[in-house]
């Protein structure tokens, strides 16, 4: 069984190689910055797994996505953050275009998508409105996908050990009791490679996935608080400060726009996190699990790394 996986270096797209690795699948990873997943290909060397290999092919590359997905049994798909483009929605449609090309040509029998909750509800909404854009794309293309909705990833936490070790606060641009489906990607990178190497599904369809439970951002420096056992405390940045931030790290000033539309979407109280929450929608990792697995060690290893220059301070 051929597997490709597209973006294999960031969260969602590594653990899904992780799983489908140790499936013992042919794995075919992608991603424009190959060296970061070198140890994943030595790990599954050394477990038996040769057929392994990383292709530094970028979303974008129609000719190439053509070429190192022939005779591919699932392609797994995820638009990659791209911040330096004119707008996200045309890095969107042209990364769709090249993905959904690929499938047409080689026939790929299924194809498992990263989206978003609220994917085709209404224009606007920043990337929530893109996904549903690549959605479309790929269903004019692929006989079997599956749509993979998840909600707000725990792992934005991480952006910030450092406020959280030096100010005990967290930051997010919503009210601190705006209800939030919480949702680590290491379930969400599970849930994707359970699709990819299940050859009995067929159709299109879609599935929310929203974490174990909603929780508003009060509940959540609760939950740091106690795991942490100090106090955390919740500050909600303005949008146009975010924006600032993601100018500093390169983007365009449409872009900035688009990612203002976003944070308004996502904050919205009616809006796509009011979504009902249905059974298969649960995941089954907690935020408590999440801060005691992910935060607490990170904290742990940023402490030991501060604790010699505070030594000369």
């Amino acid at each position: 069984m051929k597997i490709v996986i597209a973006a294999a270096s960031g969260n969602i797209g590594r653990r899904t190689a992780e799983k489908v690795i140790q499936a013992g699948a042919e794995t075919i990873l992608l991603a424009r910055h190959p060296e970061k997943l070198a140890d994943l290909v030595e790990g599954a060397i050394a477990s038996g797994n040769s057929e392994v290999r990383v292709q530094p092919i970028s979303s974008d590359d129609a000719q190439e996505l053509i070429e190192v997905t022939q005779r591919a049994d699932a392609l797994f798909w995820l638009t990659p953050p791209k911040l330096d483009v004119p707008n996200m929605r045309d890095w969107y449609l042209q990364t769709a275009k090249a993905g959904a090309n690929a499938v047409s040509a080689n026939g790929i029998p299924r194809v498992v998508n990263i989206s978003s909750i609220g994917a085709g509800a209404k224009p606007n909404l920043g990337t929530v409105s893109f996904s549903g854009t690549v959605e479309s794309i790929l269903n004019q293309m692929a006989a079997n996908v599956v749509h993979l909705r998840p909600g707000y990833f725990m792992e934005n936490f991480l952006a910030q050990i450092e406020t959280i070790q030096s100010e005990r606060t967290v930051r997010f641009p919503y009210p601190s009791d705006h209800d939030i489906p919480w949702i680590s990607t290491d379930d969400i990178g599970d849930v994707a490679a359970h699709y990819l190497l299940d050859q009995r599904w067929a159709g299109q369809w879609t599935r929310n996935l929203m974490g174990a439970e909603n929780l508003t951002l009060l509940e959540t420096s609760a939950i740091l608080s106690r795991v942490l056992s100090y106090s955390i405390e919740y500050a909600q940045v303005s949008i146009e400060s975010l924006q600032q931030q993601f100018a500093a790290m390169g983007a365009t000033a449409e872009v900035q726009r688009e990612m203002g539309d976003l944070f308004r979407a996502l904050g919205d109280p009616d809006g796509v996190y009011a979504t009902a929450r249905t059974p298969e929608a649960t995941t089954p990792t907690t935020f408590e699990q999440f801060v005691k697995n992910k935060i607490l060690p990170n904290l742990l290893s940023f402490s030991s790394k501060a604790t010699p220059l505070s030594k000369h301070s």
